[in-house]
């Protein structure tokens, strides 16, 4: 597998195709979550294929935006499906892959170490300081993209019930995330 030269062809496949107003699920959110990806990896042991396999997922995990904003994660297996045999990606590494995107879609539904960390590392911020920065972008987008808009009242709502309703899987996120993201969710509470 070519992992380098597909990581340069997923990126400039991005950078031509991910329309501006994703303020939130940007380029820079894909950068993000592969050096969370890998943080994690090497924390829970993971071996260097599936490390391999994880980072191309993780710069994969977002791509259908490209294509469509409601289930971009089946868009995004569509486009592995047909960008990764160029790099020698095997079909049996390609499904994995696929497992791995299709786990991010809200809610969150991942079967293994693999799916976990990609999971955790997509919304590792929600446990990190810079909580509030990334979630204002994310609020900037969804008021553009939800029919009617979205009052900041509205988006505090839908924080806290995704906070509270959110999990992490891994131990590392257990360790590392957790503690933060319920001091992120008491303080969108106390605004409230």
């Amino acid at each position: 597998m070519q992992l380098a030269k597909a990581r340069r062809y997923i990126l400039s496949q991005l950078q031509k195709g991910l329309p501006g107003n994703l303020y939130y699920h940007g380029i820079h959110h894909t950068h993000d979550v592969v050096a969370s990806a890998l943080t994690i990896a090497r924390a829970e042991g993971l071996n260097s294929h599936d490390i391999r396999l994880l980072e191309a997922a993780a710069w994969m995990h977002d791509c259908g935006f490209i294509v469509q904003y409601n289930n971009h994660e089946e868009a995004g297996c569509e486009l592995a499906m047909s960008w990764l045999p160029h790099f020698d990606f095997k079909e049996a590494d390609i499904q994995v892959i696929c497992g791995m995107i299709m786990a991010t879609k809200i809610p969150q539904s991942p079967t293994c170490l693999l799916e976990q960390i990609l999971c955790d590392a997509d919304l590792d911020y929600l446990g990190r300081d810079d909580f509030s920065q990334i979630a204002n972008t994310l609020f900037e987008e969804l008021k553009l993209m939800m029919p009617g808009g979205l009052e900041e009242h509205d988006w505090d709502k839908i924080q806290i019930r995704f906070l509270e309703a959110h999990q992490y899987f891994t131990s590392f996120s257990n360790l590392h995330r957790k503690p933060k993201k319920e001091q992120n969710l008491q303080f969108i509470k106390s605004k409230y």
